[in-house]
């Protein structure tokens, strides 16, 4: 049985649904009570209180571990998930981490996402560490003002990283949970190229069909949206990297095609996948 954190987000879902397909048992964990795929067990949890995913991981041979905002809630040791692992016998923690501990090593979040890989890294479990750049389902904030007015609004609009499809993400999970060969693996995920969110925007315009007008925000109007669901100093973190990312944060990794023997899905693919974000 393998243990899927995040599981009602966009790389657990496909995530499930990938080990689902390969005849595994799964236990999905989310904060809040979701549908899962038929034959899934589903259990709500905090990752930030990790001795209530005991019930979870009894059992369990393997555990992806995504912590999302449960790293950075008050007084939360995401270490102790990989203990509680541990001690309930799971064998292997295939651990979502991030670009930035690399390219950005010494923000706070990223700072304590490297002791966690160095825990992982400690702990006597078989090990993956994957670390995505900039997701593509991001474009998400711009799909309530592309069903209204037709205009996705963003900072930077000729500045570009090469984003990855969560659905990637998701099978490089899969493929490390599953066979051998990836234990002990760091993983960097990119996209197959560089794209600006003005080239974003014509993707999506393309998928729906009907123009798609961009609107090039100031960074101090960015900034005053982002800090409407995020902490301000978060906000400034992802607008310098927007904003003027460095070598490193342009480089298309190779592991997407080394993981899976394919090259990653270009932006246009998500889009026409997702496109009903958008009508």
């Amino acid at each position: 049985m393998i243990v899927v954190t995040g599981a009602t987000g966009n790389i657990g879902r496909p995530l499930t649904q990938a080990l689902t397909e390969a005849g595994q048992q799964v236990t999905a964990v989310s904060r809040h009570t979701a549908a899962v795929p038929d034959g899934v067990r589903h259990l709500a949890a905090d990752l930030a209180e990790p001795a209530g995913l005991k019930p979870a991981l009894a059992g369990a041979k393997a555990l992806f571990l995504l912590l999302s905002g449960d790293l950075h809630a008050t007084g939360a040791n995401p270490a102790d998930i990989i203990g509680e692992a541990a001690a309930s016998g799971v064998r292997r923690v295939v651990l979502l981490s991030t670009l930035g501990v690399v390219t950005r090593p010494f923000g706070p979040t990223r700072i304590a996402m490297r002791a966690l890989e160095d825990t992982l890294r400690e702990s006597g479990l078989e090990w993956a560490i994957l670390r995505p750049g900039g997701f593509a389902s991001n474009a998400l904030w711009w799909a309530e003002s592309v069903r209204a007015q037709q205009v996705v609004a963003a900072p930077f609009g000729d500045v570009g990283v090469p984003i990855i499809d969560p659905a990637d993400i998701a099978a490089v999970a899969a493929a490390c949970l599953l066979d051998d060969r990836h234990t002990g693996g760091v993983y960097e995920l990119t996209g197959p190229e560089v794209i600006t969110p003005r080239q974003q925007a014509e993707a999506i315009a393309a998928a729906l069909g009907s123009p798609v007008t961009f609107h090039e925000l100031t960074r101090d109007e960015a900034k005053a949206a982002m800090t409407q669901s995020m902490p301000a100093e978060l906000a400034d973190d992802t607008l310098d990297i927007l904003g003027s990312p460095s070598p490193s944060e342009l480089r298309v990794s190779p592991d997407v095609q080394r993981v899976l023997g394919r090259a990653p899905r270009p932006f246009a693919d998500w889009a026409a996948r997702n496109v009903d974000a958008f009508r």
